[in-house]
């Protein structure tokens, strides 16, 4: 009789382990601790894979590279530049853990596989961060797998995409490419983040779909604010326009980081 009772007890809900308790860790008030282990995973793993700094990507999943010829031309670009970016300016670095200006995308398909995709044409590593969506989000097969992560939380997804950035490359796209533009171009405004080199592609494409003048007109930003960004219009445009606005390749930062050692 002992061992029966001692057997419901053990049966209960209550008596499972809080970190094996799937319910529990799935519930309300556990929402803040599911927010830091989405932090905590991706930073573990970043690290561990000497992931020092990033070039994130973004453009709109909807980009086809067998699309219409504007289409086709973006997501030509988007991979050049991302094998660019990984031949020049750190993820390829040899006999070393340490990686720099590693390609970095939200990891679905359109503008951020086509990064993804230049990263392995030259067998450097990048990252996909995917999230969670009600229609789900595959993550495209060019992003290095122990590198392709998801998350629940927007926030939490933002943050990673932010919190390593050396420059932001910004191809066409809609409501979520211009969610995380504006946000990143917040983050510059108020001081909040490095100044990091912002680059939109497609000059034409972004001044018809936001009258970036006509927002200093109205005075909801200031002359100085359309600074923060510039533009360009290819791959090899982009790489330039990010080393004017002062990104530096693997081999400054290295060669910083000695003199700054005693």
């Amino acid at each position: 009789m002992k061992d029966e009772v001692t057997s419901l007890q053990m049966q209960s809900p209550s008596y499972k382990l809080a970190a094996l308790d799937q319910d529990f860790v799935l519930g309300d008030s556990m929402r803040g601790v599911r927010f830091l282990m989405e932090f905590a995973k991706a930073d573990e793993i970043l690290r561990d894979s000497g992931v020092r700094s990033t070039i994130v990507v973004f453009g709109s999943a909807r980009v086809r590279e067998d699309g219409p010829p504007r289409e086709a031309s973006w997501y030509a670009q988007a991979r050049l530049f991302g094998r660019i970016a990984s031949e020049r300016g750190g993820a390829l670095v040899p006999n070393t853990r340490t990686r720099d200006n590693v390609i970095a995308t939200g990891g679905g398909p359109g503008i951020m596989e086509a990064a993804n995709r230049g990263a392995a044409d030259c067998g450097a590593i990048s990252v996909g961060f995917n999230i969670t969506l009600p229609k789900e989000q595959r993550p495209n097969t060019w992003s290095t797998p122990g590198l392709s992560f998801r998350f629940h939380y927007f926030a939490m997804r933002k943050m990673h995409l932010a919190m390593r950035a050396n420059a932001l490359v910004v191809f066409p796209g809609g409501f979520g490419t211009m969610d995380e533009l504006f946000e990143i171009l917040t983050l510059r405004q108020t001081d909040k983040a490095p100044r990091i080199p912002i680059v939109l592609v497609d000059r034409d494409y972004w001044q018809a779909v936001i009258n970036f003048e006509r927002l200093v007109e109205f005075g909801m930003v200031d002359r100085a604010d359309l600074a923060l960004f510039g533009f360009a219009e290819d791959a090899e445009g982009i790489w330039s326009e990010l080393l004017a606005r002062g990104l530096a390749p693997h081999s400054s930062i290295e060669l910083e980081a000695e003199q700054d050692r005693p």
